[in-house]
């Protein structure tokens, strides 16, 4: 059985991210127009590097992971044994099962959405499901 890696972005240990990026960011922008001189140009070139380093790592992380979910107060994205996963915002959802190990959504223009939960951890499958209740404007009116 596979697990599920969860990634809430409204935990408040994420306030670290944001500086760190901007500093990522900095840096490329720095590379790119040097803003800041340097005696040595290698400086430069490795501070750039850096920066673009910091910046891959962010925007690489849900790759990281076979299985992974991440969402905030507006929305979801579920990556479930496919490459680029859905993206789905929680206003949108209608109703939500969890039936046979498979997580149905349905939505308001119509669409079915199927997730096939056979070969996730139980326990990560309840957590989803629970996740998707809590933040539905079905269940929260």
């Amino acid at each position: 059985m596979k697990r599920i890696h969860f990634g809430n972005l409204n935990k408040k240990g994420r306030w670290i991210l944001l500086p760190l990026i901007f500093v990522g960011l900095f840096l490329i922008i720095n590379g790119a127009f040097d803003f800041i001189k340097f005696t040595n140009p290698k400086t430069s070139k490795y501070l750039n590097a850096i920066g673009y380093l910091i910046i891959f790592g962010f925007s690489t992380q849900m790759f990281w992971y076979k299985n992974y979910v991440q969402w905030n107060n507006r929305g979801i994205h579920i990556r479930i044994k496919s490459f680029l996963g859905k993206n789905i915002k929680f206003k949108e959802i209608i109703s939500s099962e969890l039936t046979n190990k498979k997580l149905i959504l349905k939505t308001v223009y119509g669409n079915k959405i199927e997730f096939d939960l056979s070969e996730i951890v139980e326990s990560d499958s309840k957590k989803l499901y629970e996740i998707i209740i809590k933040n539905t404007i079905a269940n929260n009116v």
